[in-house]
C-alpha cells in the first residue's frame, strides 16, 4: 500500500531558485511539498507515495515533463497534474490537455494561482473517489 504522506505535493523542477520558491508557498499553504530536481530523480526515488497532487515542469534536463507522467502513468494512477512552463506555447497546451492534465501554468504564476489550482485539483481527484474508497 502506498506511503500517505498528508497534503503531499510532489514538484518536479529543475531550477532551484523555483523550488525553493513552491517549497515555501506550498509550506505556507498547509501542504508538504516533496521536490525532485529531474523525471530521473522521481524514478529512481521511493515510488511508494502518495500525493494529492502533481506539479510537473516541462522543459526538464532529460526526461521531458510529458514523457515522466507518461511513465508515471503507466505505473501506477496518478493524481491531478499540473504542468508548468517558462515557454507557453500553443503545442504545449494541447499536448497537456491531450495527456489529461488538470492544469497549464505558465511561468511566471502568483503563489495564489498554483494554491487555487491545487485545491481544485484535489476537490475533484476526491470527488472521483467512489463512495467506501479510502482517499
Amino acid at each position: 500500500m502506498p506511503r500517505s504522506i498528508p497534503n503531499a505535493v510532489i514538484v518536479v523542477e529543475d531550477d532551484a531558485s523555483v523550488s525553493q520558491a513552491l517549497m515555501r508557498i506550498l509550506r505556507l499553504a498547509g501542504l508538504n511539498p516533496i521536490v525532485y530536481s529531474s523525471a530521473e530523480t522521481l524514478l529512481d526515488g521511493d515510488s511508494d507515495w502518495d500525493a494529492a497532487c502533481l506539479i510537473i515542469d516541462i522543459q526538464l534536463p532529460g526526461l521531458n515533463g510529458f514523457a515522466l507522467r507518461d511513465r508515471l502513468a503507466a505505473m501506477r494512477q496518478l493524481p491531478p497534474v499540473i504542468f508548468m512552463t517558462a515557454f507557453d506555447e500553443p503545442e504545449a497546451r494541447a499536448q497537456a490537455t491531450s495527456v489529461g492534465a488538470f492544469a497549464f501554468l505558465s511561468k511566471p504564476f502568483s503563489g495564489r494561482a498554483l494554491l487555487d489550482l491545487i485545491e481544485r485539483a484535489v476537490a475533484a481527484s476526491r470527488a472521483s473517489i467512489p463512495k467506501g474508497v479510502p482517499g
